[in-house]
């Protein structure tokens, strides 16, 4: 697999986590480097650190990762969106640190990263230098989720609970998607 190749797979990866990192940015009242820095530390790391575990343990788990994997993508996505819906109708302020915690950030990061765990597994069977190529998957996902941070940022300040429904119901029909392209559609 080729450089380009992998640099296209990288932007289809990111993809999940770029819609989710808008749906951060809109959140935001002032989007600063550091909601750019995390979104992308976070999204980029894990769809970095995944297509690894994948590769390693593709070979072994291949029929049992496959599996499953897009019933926890939906379910994490889901159970997140609907809590951002939830949040969209409650009154009081919420702090912008806390939806850029560790819990939040590591499920929405393990949700946005699922398919390059199965992406890790193919890459065990092409044989793909899987260190260079988890290395363009996460640059290509934190420049990504970067600057979808900023673009929600730039859009959402005036619709905080319209963002934050909105939001919710995207990454709900992320995770029906994925559902989807691996139950019915496959």
């Amino acid at each position: 697999m080729g450089i380009i190749e992998l640099l296209l797979l990288g932007a289809g990866l990111s993809m999940d986590a770029f819609a989710v990192s808008v749906c951060k940015g809109l959140s935001v009242e002032k989007t600063e480097v550091r909601h750019m820095a995390i979104a992308g530390l976070w999204f980029g790391g894990f769809q970095a650190l995944m297509p690894m575990i994948g590769y390693f343990l593709g070979t072994t788990f291949m029929k049992y990762i496959s599996a499953f994997d897009h019933w926890v993508a939906f379910g994490l996505l889901f159970i997140i969106g609907l809590n951002m819906i939830k949040e969209s109708f409650t009154a009081e302020e919420q702090n912008v640190s806390s939806s850029f915690g560790f819990q939040t950030m590591f499920l929405m990061a393990v949700a946005t990263s699922i398919d390059a765990l199965a992406i890790g597994i193919t890459f065990a069977l092409l044989n793909v230098n899987i260190f260079g190529a988890a290395a363009i998957i996460g640059v290509t996902t934190f420049l990504f989720s970067a600057a979808g941070i900023k673009i929600g940022g730039i859009f959402g300040c005036k619709f905080k609970s319209k963002a934050e429904l909105s939001g919710g119901i995207i990454l709900m029909l992320l995770g029906t998607k994925i559902l989807l392209e691996h139950t019915v559609l496959a």
